[in-house]
C-alpha cells in the first residue's frame, strides 16, 4: 500500500480488545511503539488480533518498553469471501519473505510454501522449521502495515499431494502457467468459498506436476504477456483475482 497515513497498528492477543477496556503493549510490540515510533499519552494507536478484530485506541501511559491503551472502539472483521489461497513455491534466497510480504499486504488469505519437484531451495529439518517462521514473521509485519484484521496462515512445506488435496477441495483453483491458453483476467470466479492459486518455482512445473493437478480439477492460466519471477506472480495475480471477485 502506497497510502501509509493513519495511527499505527500493533498486534495482541485474540480477545483482548474489548470496548472501555486496558491493553498494555510489552515485549517486541511495547518496545515498537514506545522507541521506535515514541508514542505520547493522548495520541490514537490502533491494535488488530489478527483473527478479525481491529479496535481504535488511544494512549494512556508511556513506559520502558511498554504502552498502556485505552480501547476506545472494537470493528470486527468477517473473513473475506472468496477466500484465495496461494501456494507458493519455494523461491531461491530471501525472495520467499518477499513474495509473502507482497501477498499479505495486498489481501492474500493464506499461504502454503510447496516443495516443487524444480524448486532450487530445499526445506529439510532444522531449516523448514527455521525458514517457515521467516514467512510467518514476514506476514505479521505485513499484516500489521496494511492494516488487516485477519494476518493469514503461513503453512509447509508442503509436497504435491497436499497442493492437489487443496485444488480438488476448492471451488475454483488455478494455476499459473505461461503458456496457457486461457487469460486468467478472463476465468469466471465464484462469488464465495475458495479459490486456490497455484505458483510454480522458476524453472515451471514439471509435466506431472501440471497433469496431477489439472487432473485434480486446476485450471491452467497465464498472467499476461511477460514472465514474472515466482516471488512476484503471486503478488501480480492475486491482485487480479481481487479485482475480479469484486473484493477490490
Amino acid at each position: 500500500m502506497l497510502d501509509t497515513a493513519g495511527p499505527p497498528v500493533f498486534l495482541v492477543p485474540p480477545g483482548s480488545a474489548e470496548p472501555g477496556g486496558t491493553i498494555t503493549l510489552d515485549g517486541p510490540e511495547g518496545h515498537h511503539a514506545s522507541s521506535v515510533r515514541r508514542l505520547r499519552a493522548g495520541e490514537r494507536a490502533d491494535v488488530s488480533d489478527g483473527s478479525g478484530t481491529l479496535a481504535s485506541c488511544e494512549v494512556t501511559a508511556v513506559g520502558t518498553g511498554t504502552v498502556d491503551l485505552l480501547v476506545r472502539s472494537v470493528t470486527p472483521v468477517p473473513p473475506a469471501s472468496p477466500a484465495i489461497t496461494v501456494v507458493q513455491a519455494l523461491p531461491k534466497g530471501d525472495r520467499g519473505e518477499l513474495a509473502v510480504e507482497m501477498m499479505t499486504e495486498i489481501g492474500a488469505d493464506a499461504i502454503v510454501a510447496w516443495q516443487a519437484a524444480r524448486s532450487v531451495a530445499r526445506w529439510q529439518g532444522a531449516r523448514a522449521e527455521k525458514s517457515l517462521e521467516k514467512w510467518r514473521r514476514t506476514a505479521r509485519e505485513a499484516a500489521k502495515q496494511a492494516r488487516r484484521a485477519w494476518i493469514p496462515p503461513v503453512t509447509g512445506p508442503a509436497g504435491l499431494d497436499d497442493v492437489r488435496e487443496l485444488v480438488s477441495s476448492s471451488d475454483r483453483a488455478i494455476v499459473l502457467e505461461a503458456a496457457a491458453d486461457a487469460p486468467l483476467s478472463g476465468l469466471d470466479l465464484p462469488g464465495s468459498g475458495s479459490i486456490v492459486l497455484v505458483v510454480g518455482p522458476e524453472g515451471g512445473l514439471t509435466p506431472d506436476e501440471r497433469t496431477a493437478l489439472v487432473g485434480a480439477g486446476a485450471t491452467e492460466a497465464r498472467l499476461g504477456p511477460t514472465v514474472l519471477r515466482t516471488s512476484t506472480a503471486g503478488a501480480a495475480a492475486s491482485s487480479v483475482l481481487l479485482t475480479r471477485s469484486g473484493r477490490w
